[in-house]
């Protein structure tokens, strides 16, 4: 799903699942997120919503009117679709870049881990903000090398809403990664072929892979924003 979070000791608001669940700090990636502003009775779209595990827990716990995760692939809206059924969550097929929705439909838009393989960072900002009803928010937790982090924030900055909260992480996920490590190291050895394990270690940011180390040097940032869109 993303690479986990764990919570600062200010974050008093847990999450409602069992402690034990694998997914258990990547699903407190989304719920720390989507908490910054109150989603109850809200039209929310996730931009990115892969295979649908975030979108199916904030769509169950935190009781949104409706909630729309879309995806680019064809593949991951189809899984998501076989796999979270709720009544007020659905899946779509759609670009980041041009979202197929009217103009001022929806109340929060959430972004998580994904607009750093955008082609257009702007035009996705752009988008966001036009289907964006007038006081609607952007939830958005993204990575990037520390060169490329600042010319994402002067992007963020240039979108033409307002940051409200604006947060380097990067420790939050070391921690998460570290806290995970031995059970992830486990099904990786359980369910990955030898020859194939120390790739996706890398892909899945274990402890010591090149994601966890650049993270730990600063060479790499990963930062949470909450943005909104001007109120009429």
């Amino acid at each position: 799903m993303n690479y986990g979070y764990l919570p600062s000791e200010e974050e008093t608001n847990p999450p409602s699942y069992c402690e034990t669940d694998v997914q258990r700090n990547p699903l407190q990636m989304y719920h720390y997120l989507a908490t910054k502003t109150c989603l109850e009775g809200k039209h929310v779209l996730e931009v990115g919503s892969g295979r649908g595990g975030g979108a199916k827990y904030i769509a169950g716990k935190l009781n949104p009117a409706s909630y729309i995760g879309m995806d680019l692939a064809h593949s991951a809206v189809a899984l998501a679709k076989k796999l979270h059924q709720l009544p007020n969550l659905k899946f779509i097929q759609g670009s980041a870049e041009s979202i197929p929705l009217p103009d001022n439909s929806v109340d929060v838009v959430l972004n998580v881990e994904s607009c750093h393989a955008y082609g257009s960072v702007t035009q996705f900002l752009s988008e966001v903000k036009r289907v964006l009803k007038p006081g609607g928010y952007l939830l958005l937790v993204d990575f990037r090398s520390e060169n490329k982090m600042c010319i994402f924030q002067e992007q963020i900055h240039a979108a033409g809403m307002n940051v409200l909260q604006e947060e380097n992480i990067s420790k939050n996920v070391i921690h998460s990664i570290e806290d995970e490590n031995t059970a992830k190291v486990n099904r990786i050895n359980k369910l990955i072929p030898p020859k194939w394990q120390a790739l996706f270690s890398e892909f899945a940011g274990v402890a010591g892979s090149k994601f966890h180390e650049t993270l730990k040097d600063g060479s790499r940032q990963y930062y949470r924003f909450v943005m909104q869109k001007a109120a009429i």
